[in-house]
């Protein structure tokens, strides 16, 4: 028998709920710290409440929470889905106990883990683990740099309403340069010091944005340079791929790959109407990667353009013609993101 054994998780604890197939409670609920230590309090319960069976974890997917789990559960040879938190609340909505605590919880996420058994299972590798944290910096980088060249903008018009830098333009070394002299020529104040500063600023957080970049864009040509010649697939967004992927072995098929990135469509149909809407669900992420594959390859001269053109000329919207362009690369990504000795043992398919 399977027993799928329920992590609520939470900064501080973690509650796990056993349940058989049927989606019964087994046992008495356990809650551990959120530590190491209670990672491995939890999988000798585990061990030890269900000793006769084949036992499978189910994990709320809160990344930031759920990852050094994650982590101590597979590297202790453990299976583990994630449950997205919307089922979460569907299952405990539906259920027959009223109310809401963690155990409560825990047995609504492993009920919805039985309902759903197609859930994306947790993976990590060590390589896509660490494009994924790389690129996750530097975004966060790039939304504070945003802010700073926001703030900057609005100091030099305190303080000199017709020097205007181009939009957008503020990483450039020139640029830079050039609001830095006029700064300078500014007579002394509180205003003109924090503008230099936040300048300061700005320049060093591109020279940290650059480094990174470059290193994510060597890491991508180690990997998988096949995604390079993807047309309108950079650099930037293959490591995006990759380390929200994390392993493309985990989903059964291209279908499923692209349910999980949401670019798969759902059927909207009732009565004589048939048609297809478009799905807000998956990794955003991965749909964002996606969507600027494909607004990229729309403006270039090649598959990609006839495509979405063959699809505008039988009757598309132009949205709706995008997103057939989505699916279409969802599947050339997950075939180029397919390990080694599959990808040898069936050729590439070409752009969309």
């Amino acid at each position: 028998m399977v027993v799928t054994v329920e992590i609520d998780v939470h900064k501080q604890t973690h509650c796990a709920v056993g349940v058989d197939a049927a989606g019964r409670q087994l046992g008495t609920p356990k809650t551990v710290r959120a530590t190491d230590a209670g990672h491995r309090q939890l999988m000798r319960w585990a061990i030890r409440e269900f000793a006769e069976q084949r036992v499978e974890f189910a994990v709320e997917d809160c990344r930031h929470v759920s990852t050094r789990l994650e982590r101590a559960l597979l590297d202790a040879g453990a299976s583990v889905v994630r449950v997205p938190p919307k089922l979460m609340a569907q299952a405990r909505t539906s259920a027959r106990t009223r109310g809401k605590s963690d155990p409560i919880d825990a047995l609504a996420i492993a009920r919805a883990a039985l309902r759903e058994p197609d859930l994306p299972r947790a993976e990590h590798t060590h390589a896509s683990r660490e494009l994924k944290l790389l690129v996750d910096h530097r975004e966060d980088l790039v939304g504070t740099r945003t802010g700073l060249q926001n703030r900057l903008r609005w100091r030099l018009h305190e303080l000199d309403p017709e020097f205007d830098p181009p939009t957008r333009k503020l990483d450039l070394a020139k640029h830079l340069d050039r609001a830095q002299a006029r700064l300078q020529e500014l007579p002394a104040s509180t205003v003109r010091r924090i503008a230099l500063e936040e300048l300061a600023d700005i320049r060093a957080l591109t020279e940290r944005i650059n480094a990174l970049e470059k290193e994510i864009s060597e890491l991508v040509r180690a990997q998988a340079p096949q995604l390079l010649d993807l047309p309108g697939c950079g650099a930037l967004t293959a490591a995006k791929l990759l380390g929200e992927t994390a392993n493309p072995a985990r989903f059964r098929s291209e279908a499923c790959f692209a349910m999980h990135t949401g670019a798969a469509p759902i059927p909207a149909s009732s009565g004589k109407t048939d048609r297809h809407r478009l799905a807000r669900g998956g990794n955003r992420q991965l749909n964002a990667a996606l969507h600027r594959i494909a607004v990229t390859q729309i403006r270039l001269d090649g598959q990609g353009r006839a495509y979405y053109q063959r699809r505008r000329a039988n009757g598309d919207t132009s949205m709706e013609a995008l997103r057939a362009l989505k699916r279409r690369l969802a599947r050339i990504v997950f075939h180029l993101l397919r390990p080694t000795d599959q990808l040898a043992a069936a050729p590439l398919p070409q752009a969309a």
